[in-house]
C-alpha cells in the first residue's frame, strides 16, 4: 500500500469509524472520476488563461479594458501601461490567444476589448479579494 493510500485508510477510518479496503477502492474510484471529469486538456486550456493573468502589463490590460466597457485604442492602451510597444504587442498577442480580448482594425488603428471570459474573471476576482484601506 502507498504512502498515499494508507493517508486515505486512515482519513477513512477517522471519518467512518473503520475502514476497510473495499471504502479506500471504492473512494479512490471516485477520486478518479472527479480528476477525468476534468482532463488534462481543460486544464491545460486554464492554466494558459490564468498564466495570460500571471503577468502585471498583461492584467493591467485586461483590467482596464473591462472597466472601460469598450474598445480601446492601442494607443490609449499604451497611454496605461509602461511598456514598449513591441512588449505592448506581445501582451496583447498573449491575451487574444487566451481568449481574453478581441482585437480589430479599424482603419489605421488597432482596437482592443474584453471578451465575456475576461469580464467574468474580473468580476469574480474583484468579489474574491478585499484591500485593506
Amino acid at each position: 500500500m502507498s504512502q498515499a493510500t494508507e493517508r486515505l485508510h486512515r482519513y477513512l477510518e477517522d471519518e467512518l469509524g473503520e475502514c476497510c479496503t473495499e471504502d479506500v477502492d471504492d473512494r479512490l474510484e471516485e477520486l478518479d472520476t472527479l480528476a477525468a471529469a476534468l482532463g488534462p486538456e481543460r486544464a491545460e486550456a486554464e492554466l494558459d488563461v490564468l498564466s495570460a493573468l500571471g503577468n502585471g502589463t498583461r492584467y493591467t490590460l485586461v483590467r482596464v479594458l473591462v472597466a472601460a466597457g469598450e474598445e480601446l485604442c492601442v494607443c490609449e492602451l499604451n497611454a496605461v501601461v509602461d511598456v514598449s510597444e513591441s512588449g505592448l504587442s506581445h501582451a496583447l498577442s498573449t491575451l487574444v490567444d487566451a481568449g481574453l480580448v478581441e482585437g480589430y482594425k479599424e482603419g489605421r488603428w488597432k482596437k482592443y476589448r474584453a471578451t465575456n471570459r475576461a469580464i467574468a474573471l474580473v468580476t469574480v476576482l474583484e468579489g474574491s479579494v478585499s484591500v485593506d484601506e
